[in-house]
């Protein structure tokens, strides 16, 4: 898979997807270089996540499937002595494997179960006890002494684990197990109560968590172990580890450097002790991401063993740092361009999502408004409808009712009106007698069904239409005084008129079309 190039998901299958998911939850690994070691394991995630954090080792399958694919060609033959002796002076310059670093192993401390016998058992096994407390003594010369042979050897020629896991059985530590974030403020604490106040900034936390951060932020992680009971330890802190060029070099931000010390008192610092192979105090170790190697893999760049000066020490260091350096760089700078482009995806993503959202909203709108506008059709033509039939009912109810209206009466007690009709009747004065019993509501009826009337003859069949109630759309008053009649069917023309009047008839206006 080319750099550069996503991997496309759909190759994978929906269990290798929810592995990847997972493995890129916990270790953050990019896509492109978490599947190819998810394929070397077996998409494992429990042996995948522990190769990202001990380093991604070689795959011994992989590479004997490759060898019996490829096999080494046969040395070349020489048919003369001649051509042997030829060869053997060609200077030509033959391209050479580099040298693999060693992984630095992730140390996790074991917190030790320790159960005390009581009472009755704890007399039965008191002899086990004195027996395992003076082997465990011998044990610890034993180791002791194995490990001063060991020093001697070739690195190459020297156990990793026999002299110190010698030397750690018959160790008795005095100091309980506790937690590496305790343990690391313990020895910061010590240190400085030894030492005075110095420039150097310790990890407070365990070796896991600074070798975790070291690979995370692609710095340098160097670790330092003491050992109280050597006689070098005083003088190489005081005279080397805190000289001021050492002090200063450590600390400038620039050479990305994480400081880790421990006491091999320490159970963590044993433990680091045992798995980093060291036969020798002081020791120093520089560790770093070796992405050569791996993409993953943490190698051990430097070991710095026992006393030496000063300007040894930061020689040391920085021909190390400057050594590896550029391949540290180079993955710092291929972070960063995916990281640029990681938040360019998610800046056309979100503006995406942001121009998707602005669609969705118009097209809500738009929607809303035609509905709406549908709606305001809809219920203007109901009403349209509605004002149709009431129309038309008005209309059937005026023609019923011009039949109902009583003749104008001829005699002496009849009450003679003058009405001054509104412009929607046809306006003028009309003059009528009308007979004293009369209700107010027969007057207004002769108003409202007066054109009807003067047409001429009417239609004797016309009936009440049902379920319509008329509603008068004017009212009758007098000048002087002003008194306004409502359409009552009780009170007669005769208790409010009299023997006669003049009368107003006023058109009502809605409040809707007065508005």
């Amino acid at each position: 898979m080319a750099d550069g190039v996503e991997f496309d998901l759909g190759q994978l299958s929906s269990q290798q997807q929810e592995a990847l998911q997972q493995y890129t939850d916990v270790t953050g690994q990019e896509i492109k270089d978490a599947v190819p070691l998810l394929e070397r394991s077996q998409w494992n995630v429990q042996i995948a996540i522990a190769k990202f954090f001990d380093g991604d080792g070689p795959d011994l399958v992989a590479e004997a499937q490759a060898a019996q694919d490829n096999p080494r060609p046969a040395a070349a033959r020489y048919e003369n002595l001649h051509e042997s002796f030829l060869d053997a002076d060609d200077d030509r310059p033959r391209r050479t494997r580099s040298p693999r670093t060693e992984a630095a192993p992730r140390v996790v401390p074991q917190q030790p179960v320790s159960i005390r016998p009581r009472g009755l058992l704890s007399i039965l096994l008191a002899p086990f006890s004195t027996t395992w407390s003076l082997t465990r003594g011998v044990l610890g010369v034993f180791g002791r002494i194995i490990s001063f042979f060991f020093a001697f050897l070739p690195a190459s020629f020297r156990p990793r684990y026999l002299g110190t896991t010698i030397r750690g059985l018959g160790q008795a530590h005095g100091r309980t197990a506790t937690l590496p974030q305790e343990a690391a403020r313990r020895f910061r604490r010590e240190f400085e109560e030894a030492y005075g106040t110095h420039g150097l900034v310790f990890f407070e936390g365990g070796h896991a968590q600074a070798l975790d951060t070291a690979k995370r932020d692609l710095k340098f992680f160097l670790m330092v172990l003491i050992s109280p009971e050597h006689d070098d330890t005083d003088s190489f802190i005081r005279n080397t580890l805190l000289s001021p060029d050492v002090v200063s070099y450590i600390s400038d931000p620039s050479n990305n450097i994480i400081l880790w010390g421990g006491n091999v008192a320490d159970p963590e610092a044993h433990q680091v002790a045992n798995e980093y192979s060291c036969l020798k105090y002081p020791f120093s170790c520089l560790v770093c991401l070796t992405p050569k190697e791996g993409s993953t893999r943490m190698g051990i760049v430097k070991r710095l063993v026992g006393p030496m000066t000063p300007a040894a020490y930061l020689s040391g260091l920085q021909d190390a740092i400057t050594k590896y350096s550029p391949d540290l760089n180079g993955v710092r700078a291929e972070r960063a361009a995916q990281e640029h482009a990681r938040n360019l995806r998610n800046e056309q993503d979100s503006a995406y999502e942001r121009s998707l959202a602005r669609d969705r909203e118009r097209a809500r709108q738009k929607r809303e408004a035609e509905a709406a506008a549908a709606a305001a059709e809809k219920r203007a033509l109901e009403e349209a409808e509605r004002a149709a039939r009431q129309e038309e009912l008005r209309r059937q109810w005026r023609i019923w009712r011009a039949t109902t209206v009583a003749p104008e009466p001829d005699t002496k007690d009849a009450v003679r009106l003058a009405l001054n009709m509104p412009a929607s009747a046809g306006g003028g004065r009309v003059i009528r007698r009308f007979a004293s019993d009369t209700t107010l509501e027969e007057l207004y009826a002769f108003v409202e069904c007066y054109g009807l009337l003067q047409e001429g003859p009417l239609n004797e069949k016309a009936t009440e239409p049902e379920g319509y109630e008329h509603k008068y759309g004017f009212q009758v008053a007098s000048v002087l005084p002003r008194e306004t009649f409502h359409p009552s069917k009780t009170i007669t023309i005769g208790q409010k008129m009299g023997r006669g009047g003049s009368l107003v008839v006023e058109d009502l206006i809605d409040e809707e079309e007065e508005e």
